[in-house]
């Protein structure tokens, strides 16, 4: 029942607005932040922020927003990040979880990588039906979404990257010098396998991939790729040589 109640907090529009708003942004939002992207007052957000945060769907801390530190840095400010903790509700009770941890743990220990790949694949590509391959980022980036992924575009040399492993970032690299611009990847913040690929990560994540690459199209426009960050999901979507002029 607390996972229902718990969901049941975002049936409220506004309440529901602010935590779609913190959910994407991938980092600590402030009050102010958030009403005004949400079109509300600050104290209506804060209200509604503090509720969800109850609810466990939001976690709260504070921070100095000015970036400044020491006296007249001002006092710290209330800010919000989405909670880890997952929530879900099937009635009746239903235990998927635990069913896909046995397989995944069966797959492992027979040696089943490749099969499995090889089903993901064919899956994705059976998801996509008849389309062509994703012609673009911003193709990807809707699929991607309609599969719950939360995907955010990146340009390679974002600050965000700078502690990234280099080595992984090549490829890209490589396609950007080639095009003659700067190259962009597509990042995930949500892993709809997170659970089991916590346990598994070499399985899962090689599954994850072949899904994608099945999805969005192996020849195409687009392709993906592994490269993995911590809190986010271990695929990364780029353009890839066929579309580079």
């Amino acid at each position: 029942m607390e996972h229902i109640e718990a969901i049941a907090m975002l049936q409220d529009p506004v309440r529901r607005r602010l935590y779609e708003y913190v959910a994407a942004q991938g980092r600590e939002v402030g009050r102010n932040e958030a009403a005004e992207a949400t079109g509300v007052a600050r104290t209506l957000a804060a209200h509604h922020l503090d509720r969800l945060t109850e609810a466990g769907l939001l976690e709260s801390g504070s921070r100095r927003l000015t970036g400044r530190s020491g006296p007249g840095a001002g006092r710290p400010a209330k800010v919000y990040t989405r909670t880890k903790a997952e929530r879900s509700v099937s009635l009746p009770a239903r235990d998927y979880r635990t069913a896909a941890e046995l397989l995944a743990e069966a797959a492992e220990q027979a040696g089943l990588d490749a099969g499995l790949c090889a089903a993901a694949r064919r899956r994705g590509e059976s998801l996509r039906g008849s389309a062509a391959p994703c012609g673009d980022l911003e193709e990807a980036m809707k699929v991607l979404a309609a599969r719950g992924y939360e995907p955010h575009l990146e340009d390679i040399g974002d600050p965000e990257d700078a502690d990234a492993d280099t080595d992984t970032d090549t490829d890209a690299h490589s396609a950007a010098d080639s095009a003659g611009a700067a190259a962009r990847v597509v990042r995930m913040r949500n892993c709809p396998f997170h659970a089991v690929a916590e346990r598994f990560p070499p399985l899962v994540c090689g599954m994850n991939l072949a899904l994608l690459e099945g999805l969005l199209g192996a020849d195409g426009p687009v392709r993906a790729r592994m490269d993995a960050r911590p809190g986010e999901c271990c695929v990364v979507v780029e353009d890839s040589k066929n579309n580079v002029d």
